[in-house]
Order: structure tokens, then C-alpha cells, then sequence
């Protein structure tokens, strides 16, 4: 490991990358504790401090916000709108036909999606902008503060469009600073902003256990999560690298004097394919009756039951509903992103099979039925490692953030930096030899 690091500093172009994207790391987080205009920071840092847990996609949001949401700063909104919209628009190119030409383009295609996902993240970042302003103002954000209501004195219509105007461009100051880690860093730029929002919280959480915890030691409390969340980085780790290659053979065609072909390949098919979009749809979905009945008559019937079974993380009810869809969205999700024909006919055209398999259709057929048996692994997967940290941390007060989805994402993004960054080691290796 100290090999490594010794490498990457030598070598100055890694070195460039490496400094670039910790300087704009360290603006991030700078970021995430300046307030916005007309919000009164005593206020809003005395709820804080008594707040408990924010369930369903206020707590995502808070959570990929690196706890910029609550707050209530500049990027407070964080990545996910971009998150949002990036989703959004892959889930419309399998509806709409013009997105679907514009992927299949190539370069210039895809350029254009991601002009499209632009202008539809700040879309997204209006409008939630608009809600956090709305429930700020209403003193919803922190239910159980007294002062609540004071977070933000002034509420008038100027006052109002600044806050969402300053959230706003926060978002896409974000967003832009993600695309530049990714072009002029190392490893994907708005992973590498989640995770180092994800990250930052973690240190806090494990002390709040530590001092809150509801077991009689402390201590024992701090090194039992710190055991499960070993446990849970190993599971992970496992699922993650884990792949199913399907094996491909090309045959040997012979065009005037040279032989093309011949050559053997696989299909790499990982088991967790849907990556942690399903969960994130999950969280999505469920907040919307909480979100209902929050502007709703609080008195209602329904309103009561979707306060006392959908809004808490560890009540059965919500943890069935979360598993469910989970599974679900996992399904649907490596449904719409990987077509098993389309996968075929490129194959069939490049003159390829896969050994005892007719090419064409019967090559789909098999990729599909291969797909649906890695898809059921893969989607239990995902629901435990959302459920089983949140209920087994539940029993330990103050571990809100340490959930089965912040390390999911934190070991996911990790890996995919180190593979990036020792491919690039292995590329200035491979250029000194040849030089």
C-alpha cells in the first residue's frame, strides 16, 4: 500500500490529479458549512443539536449532503439532484425514441444527454430547493426543536427566492465541480463527492454512539458497530467483485492475407448489477406518503397510520415495504439497462457465439435467463445490506448515518478509485518501458 501511494506521488502527472481533486474536495466541504442567506444560524445549529434521526429521503439527502442539508448551506442539496436527473433521463432513452438515437450516437450523442441532464438538474434543484426553503420556514425540518419555527425570521417573497436562488446555484456549483474531478482528476467525480460527503459524517456518527449509545458501555457499543461494519465492508467487498463471465468465442475469418478473429472474451455479468440505484428508488418512493401526510390533516386516519408505520426505519412495516422495493427496483432497473438482444446482436455481428449457444435469439434467451438467476442474489443482497445495518444499529443510539446504503456506496466508490488509479499506474509504467 505505501508502495503504491510512494508511486502515485512520483510520477507528476498523478500527482497533479491527486492535489487537484483534493483541492476541490476541501472547497466541497467548505461549502457545506457556509449558510445561506436569511436563515439564522444559532437557530438553525440549536436544532441540530436536538434533532434525531431524518428517515426516508430527507435522511438520504442529508446523508449524500455530507449533513450540509440540515444545515441548511449553500450545497445543502448536495449531488442529488444530478443523481436525480442522471436517473431520470437513462430511465426516458428506453421510452423515448430521439434519447435513444441521441445514445446510440457515441460521443456526440452522449453529450447531448448530459446537456439535457444539466438542464434538468437545476430543474430538480428549484424545486427542492423551493420544498427545503418551505419546510424550513414551517418549522417541519426539525419537528421536535422549539425554535423551529425562527430558522428563517424573514419570510418574505425576495428573502424566499435568494434562499432557493443560493441553494440553487450551490447545486450546480456542485455539479460542475464533480465533472472537472472527472476530467482533470482521479476517479469519477460525483462518486467521489458522495463519498467524501458520506465519509465526513461517519467519524461524528461513531463518537454519538460512543456517548448516546443505549447499551450501559460505551465503549462497547462504539467497538460493537465498528465490528458489524467490518463485517458488513467484507460483505460488500465480496458481492461487489463477484461476476458471472459468460465466455464468448469470435471465429477466424481470413481477409486477403490477414486473419481476423479466432480470439476469446467473456461477458462480465456482476451480481449486484443495478448498483445502489434500487435502493435509492426505494427511499424515494416511500417518503411520498410521509410527504402527503406531512401537509395533510395530521388527525386523519391514514395520515396517523403512514406516521406511526412508514416514517420510522425500524418499524416492521417500513422495513417489509423497503425490502420489497428494493427487490423490485433492482429488477426493473437491470431490466432497462442491460438488453439481452441488443447485447446478442452486437455479438452476431461481430461474428461471435457463446460456446453451445446459437447465435441470435437463443444467445438472448440465455443471457436473459443468466441475467434473472444473478438478479435474485443480487436484489436480496441489496435489501439486507439497506435493512440489516439499520436495524441492528437501531439498538445503538446516534447511528443514524451508519446505514447499510452509506457503506454500500463508501466501498463501492472506493474500490472503483483504486482500480482507476492503479490502471493508471500500470499505464506511466508501461510508457517508461516503451520510452
Amino acid at each position: 500500500m505505501l508502495s503504491a501511494f510512494a508511486r502515485v506521488f512520483k510520477s507528476p502527472d498523478l500527482r497533479k490529479k491527486l492535489l487537484f481533486t483534493l483541492g476541490l474536495i476541501i472547497i466541497y466541504r467548505l461549502g457545506s458549512h457556509v449558510p445561506i442567506p436569511g436563515v439564522s444560524y444559532q437557530n438553525v445549529q440549536t436544532c441540530v443539536d436536538s434533532a434525531s434521526d431524518s428517515g426516508g429521503l430527507l435522511g438520504l439527502v442529508n446523508l449524500f449532503s455530507g449533513g450540509a442539508l440540515l444545515q441548511i448551506t449553500v450545497f445543502a442539496l448536495g449531488i442529488l439532484p444530478y443523481i436525480t436527473a442522471s436517473i431520470i433521463l437513462q430511465l426516458l432513452t428506453v421510452v423515448i425514441p430521439r434519447l435513444d438515437a441521441l445514445k446510440k450516437e457515441g460521443a456526440s450523442g452522449q453529450a447531448k444527454i448530459t446537456q439535457y441532464t444539466r438542464y434538468l438538474t437545476v430543474a430538480l434543484a428549484v424545486l427542492q430547493g423551493t420544498g427545503l426553503v418551505a419546510t424550513a420556514r414551517s418549522g417541519s425540518l426539525f419537528p421536535n426543536c422549539s425554535v423551529a419555527s425562527d430558522i428563517v425570521p424573514n419570510d418574505s417573497i425576495l428573502t424566499t427566492a435568494v434562499m432557493v436562488l443560493t441553494v440553487t446555484a450551490g447545486t450546480a456549483c456542485v455539479m460542475w465541480m464533480g465533472e472537472l474531478i472527472t476530467d482533470r482528476g482521479i476517479g469519477n467525480g460525483m462518486s467521489m463527492l458522495i463519498f467524501i460527503s458520506i465519509a465526513s459524517t461517519l467519524p461524528g456518527a461513531l463518537w454519538t454512539v460512543k456517548q448516546e449509545g443505549k447499551i450501559a458501555d460505551g465503549w462497547l457499543a462504539f467497538l460493537s458497530v465498528i465490528l458489524i461494519g467490518f463485517v458488513m465492508v467484507a460483505l460488500v467487498v465480496f458481492v461487489e467483485q463477484a461476476q458471472r463471465r459468460v465466455p464468448v468465442q469470435y471465429a477466424k475469418r481470413v481477409i486477403g492475407r490477414k486473419s481476423y478473429g479466432g480470439t476469446a472474451t467473456y461477458i462480465p455479468l456482476k451480481i449486484n448489477q443495478a448498483g445502489v440505484v434500487p435502493v435509492i428508488f426505494a427511499s424515494s418512493i416511500l417518503y411520498v406518503p410521509a410527504l402527503i401526510a406531512q401537509f395533510a390533516d395530521p388527525t386523519a386516519p391514514w395520515a396517523v397510520w403512514i406516521t406511526q408505520n412508514l416514517v420510522k426505519g425500524d418499524h416492521p412495516y417500513y422495513v417489509a415495504a423497503y425490502f420489497l422495493l428494493t427487490v423490485f427496483f433492482a429488477f426493473f432497473y437491470v431490466a432497462i439497462t442491460f438488453n439481452p438482444d441488443e447485447v446478442a446482436d452486437n455479438i452476431k455481428q461481430a461474428g461471435g457465439f457463446i460456446p453451445g449457444i446459437r447465435a441470435g435469439r437463443p444467445t438472448a434467451g440465455y443471457l436473459r435467463y443468466v441475467l434473472n438467476r444473478l438478479t435474485w442474489p443480487g436484489s436480496l443482497y441489496l435489501g439486507l445490506i439497506a435493512l440489516v445495518p439499520t436495524v441492528a444499529f437501531a439498538s445503538y443510539g446516534g447511528a443514524n448515518q451508519l446505514t447499510g446504503t452509506s457503506i454500500l456506496i463508501i466501498v463501492s466508490v472506493g474500490l472503483e478509485t483504486v482500480k482507476q488509479i492503479n490502471s493508471q499506474i500500470e499505464q506511466q509504467s508501461y510508457e517508461g518501458f516503451l520510452r
